[in-house]
């Protein structure tokens, strides 16, 4: 197959590409989810084996970091791949698809592939490495914050001195294959929920006006949900606010609920937007409880930040970029995502860039955490060449 791109390590991507493939594969079925990821562990360190790596383990996770130390001194980047996947029950129909029902719907599998590809590529030329290269295999991406525990456990401190770059590629199974897309600052959302008890009497149903039946309050503050982004939010700097759970405590139909329960899932671009939300939604949706006679118990839950690729950082990778594959492939996002991702942490410690491949495969643009998404893997040696090669320029940048 011709080369993607002409680079140092192009050709070397290219002879490894069946393996990064039959890995990936075997990664996709054996798809785990959460912190506890022990077959995706055990899968990744035999392929680390024998690479002459230094090699740990988290204590509270399934985590795994790989030290790689060059031959020449210069400072240290790390290279994210994430590991863990999604209950979901995959209906894809490959040869190779998960029967668990679990799935590797974001493309978490080619991540690990392509990291253990950029693994492979930096330790054939060790004794040229202006540097030491941290490669975090990271469990827990999809909710439960993995990224920031590998960081309570010393993930950025494994090289004995802090990286001064962090980069992470994600796939997309919806933009044409080999495709890179990145921008400078905000990249994707924060993630975040509001958490909503609203508590009224209960009661006959016949009988309502003996009670305070919360129902008919609970749809109020859904409104309220819904046009508090379009009326307290400059447009310049939007947020989503979306009710994604509701249900009340009435098992019987002439029974009034005695309380409500409701969350709001919260994206936002920026930490002021953030600090509005949390401050002025809840005492917002209190006082209408309060007008109707309700109590509400409102509990904020911080999630994910701001994905944010820091300029410097991300104006050198764009360069590399259009230098290896040309600018017609290389995609500016005029806006951020508001989707998140817990890269978010590494890049709040660590400045650096998340990059975007496509995957489209060959059927067309499949959606992300979708039962049907397909990923072309393809594309794993471009994704392990372009990891190389960042890694490589920054640490020869010093």
């Amino acid at each position: 197959m011709d080369s993607e791109f002409d680079t140092a390590f192009d050709a070397a991507a290219e002879v490894i590409r069946d393996r990064l493939i039959a890995v990936r594969r075997e990664l996709h079925e054996v798809v785990e989810i959460g912190l506890d990821l022990p077959r995706t562990q055990q899968i990744l360190l035999r392929e680390l084996d024998g690479l002459g790596l230094e090699i740990s383990t988290g204590s509270s996770l399934s985590s795994v970091t790989a030290v790689l130390r060059g031959g020449r001194p210069g400072p240290v980047v790390l290279l994210r791949g994430d590991m863990d996947g999604l209950p979901i029950t995959e209906a894809t129909g490959l040869p190779f698809a998960s029967t668990s029902g679990a799935m590797h719907a974001c493309g978490h599998d080619l991540h690990m592939a392509g990291v253990l590809g950029a693994v492979r590529l930096l330790v054939d030329r060790r004794e040229e490495l202006p540097g030491t290269v941290v490669f975090m295999f990271q469990p827990g991406e999809e909710g439960q914050a993995g990224g920031r525990i590998m960081i309570d456990e010393g993930v950025l401190d494994a090289a004995g001195e802090r990286p001064v770059a962090a980069y992470a590629i994600h796939v997309d199974s919806a933009t044409p294959r080999g495709q890179l897309v990145t921008r400078e600052g905000a990249m994707m959302a924060s993630a975040s929920a509001l958490r909503l008890t609203l508590h009224g009497t209960g009661g006959h149903a016949a009988f309502p006006q003996l009670g305070i039946d919360p129902v008919p309050v609970a749809a109020q503050l859904i409104l309220a949900v819904q046009a508090f982004a379009a009326r307290r939010l400059p447009a310049t700097d939007q947020a989503v606010i979306s009710i994604t759970r509701l249900s009340s405590d009435s098992e019987a139909s002439n029974v009034l609920a005695a309380t409500v329960s409701l969350e709001a899932n919260i994206r936002t671009l920026s930490t002021a937007t953030l600090h509005t939300v949390r401050e002025q939604l809840p005492a917002l949706l209190t006082g209408i409880a309060e007008a109707h006679g309700c109590r509400l118990d409102a509990e904020f839950i911080a999630s994910y930040p701001v994905t944010y690729n820091d300029p410097a950082e991300t104006r050198e990778v764009l360069a590399v970029l259009d230098e290896l594959v040309g600018i017609e492939r290389v995609t500016r996002l005029e806006a951020p995502s508001m989707a998140s991702e817990d890269f978010s942490y590494v890049l709040q410690e660590v400045p650096g860039a998340l990059v975007f491949v496509g995957a489209a495969p060959e059927s067309g643009p499949m959606p992300l955490h979708s039962e049907h998404a397909v990923f072309d893997d393809e594309v794993l040696p471009l994704q392990a060449s372009v990891l190389a090669e960042l890694a490589w320029r920054r640490l020869a940048r010093g």
